[in-house]
């Protein structure tokens, strides 16, 4: 029926945000495996298919453990970050100083005491098999991560920032309840319900409260590790994913060309999904200062909204400017889509 997790004051007081490369490269490897495949995403599953046929992966390692026909996998592979997110070398070395008996015992609980043969050499040598794991994430991340990370991490920032302001604005009752449909908060629990569950199941929190991921490159769902081998992770789908991999990617609207001229419109076609001002200077391929000249007099005319998050400052289109491009819909930074 569910996964509950109580949450006391203490566990609500150090739950936190975090963005994980690690998190992305995973969840993009299970995506090109069928896992519970994501429709928006299709776009990419395409680059990423011909990317890999034309150059495959050596995934030896790492393949056997996320894709197959179990309900889950080892949590060890994505460690919550200890901080808001890093890189990928920095998550690949929380992965490398998994202890041994956490391997050893996490592999237990998703295969059974009977071990696939590529996974017993995990097993046996642990440190070795996390180094040769962590080597093919890197480099399947510079592949089909890397390319895309910089929107990619604008759409997990902006996600970020929309989720503060829902606890700014109605504390763990509104942040919850708006996270994902499957997602309920009452009486101090917090609820994923699923119909693969017979029976409701507690989840005993690991240490530091919950550290909650939003995930592009992941399936439609919500997926909660109790045991990553730091801390108890919510991961869920990031807002915004829908324009993502279409924003720029198609002629501006002829009245936005006119009334505005091609360079600003094909820049306000690109901010359907969130950008900071040096993404939007390398996909359009311009310089940042003529990018950051045109947004002031988009934002002036009420066509852009600007945001920070951390130490970056995001770029999106208001109502305004998406009814001027005449896209259905947009992501808009106080959280809602636009008809």
């Amino acid at each position: 029926m569910a996964l509950t997790i109580e949450l006391g004051v203490a566990e609500l007081a150090s739950t936190r945000f975090a963005v994980s490369p690690l998190s992305e490269t995973v969840s993009a490897l299970q995506q090109l495996g069928g896992l519970d495949r994501n429709p928006i995403n299709l776009r990419w599953l395409r680059w990423a298919a011909d990317e890999l046929a034309r150059n495959p992966l050596d995934l030896s390692n790492t393949w056997p453990l996320i894709v197959g026909n179990r309900p889950s996998w080892p949590g060890f592979l994505v460690p919550a970050p200890s901080g808001s997110g890093g890189s990928i070398e920095d998550d690949l070395a929380a992965l490398r100083r998994t202890p041994a008996a956490y391997v050893r015992s996490s592999l237990r609980r998703v295969f059974g005491e009977e071990l696939p043969g590529p996974v017993t050499a995990l097993a046996e040598r642990p440190a070795a098999g996390l180094d040769a794991i962590a080597e093919e994430l890197r480099v399947a991340h510079d592949r089909l991560v890397a390319p895309h990370w910089p929107r990619i991490h604008a759409v997990l920032d902006a996600d970020v920032a929309y989720r503060a302001k829902q606890i700014a604005a109605g504390g763990a009752q509104r942040l919850f309840t708006g996270l994902h449909p499957d997602l309920r908060w009452c009486d101090g629990r917090l609820r994923l319900a699923e119909a693969r569950w017979r029976d409701e199941r507690i989840v005993e929190l690991g240490p530091g409260g919950l550290v909650l991921m939003p995930v592009v490159l992941g399936s439609p769902y919500v997926l909660i590790k109790k045991r990553t081998s730091t801390q108890t992770t919510v991961r869920y789908p990031a807002r915004g994913v829908g324009a993502l991999w279409t924003a720029g990617t198609r002629a501006p609207a002829g009245s936005a060309v006119r009334l505005l001229g091609r360079a600003r419109a094909e820049l306000l076609e690109a901010l359907r999904s969130p950008a900071t001002t040096t993404d939007l200077a390398r996909a359009l391929g311009v310089t940042p200062s003529a990018v950051s000249q045109h947004l002031r007099v988009l934002r002036e005319s009420g066509l852009v909204a600007r945001e920070r998050s951390g130490r970056n400052v995001l770029y999106v289109t208001t109502a305004l400017g998406a009814s001027l491009t005449g896209c259905r819909e947009t992501h808009r930074m106080d959280g809602n889509l636009v008809p």
